[in-house]
């Protein structure tokens, strides 16, 4: 369910939090569904739970998941999500260095159009 390089130079908190928010993007995780602790995660990961812990604190920061107090973490509903600036931010840039790099505005748009059309929300993101 979780991936992780261990070679890769991203620190594994942000591959458990990417992972993490990759299932609830593509609907494995639905909203309010309640998703491991801490501790089981770190358990079956054979990881250290400080680096859990990091990932469900940036994932809450975020919006896509929530907290309850003696019952665990939940995925939040997509209501929720803060990040939406810096998803544009990202794509600005990421929409500049393509433009950069030659790539032709319709193709662009295709790739957009792509998307939306599909809209089942289970793109690979790694292509």
């Amino acid at each position: 369910m979780y991936k992780l390089d261990h070679t890769s130079g991203k620190p594994i908190y942000e591959q458990i939090r990417d992972n993490l928010k990759k299932l609830i993007i593509d609907g494995v995780l639905k909203p309010d569904e309640k998703i491991l602790s801490v501790r089981e995660l770190a358990v079956e990961m054979t990881i250290n739970p400080n680096t859990i812990q990091k990932a469900y604190k940036d994932l809450e920061n975020e919006g896509y998941i929530y907290s309850v107090r003696a019952k665990g973490y939940f995925v939040a509903p997509k209501d929720n999500v803060k990040n939406t600036d810096v998803l544009f931010r990202a794509l600005r840039e990421t929409v500049r260095e393509l433009y950069y790099l030659g790539v032709q505005e319709r193709e662009l748009l295709e790739t957009v159009f792509d998307i939306y059309r599909n809209n089942d929300g289970k793109e690979n993101y790694n292509d």
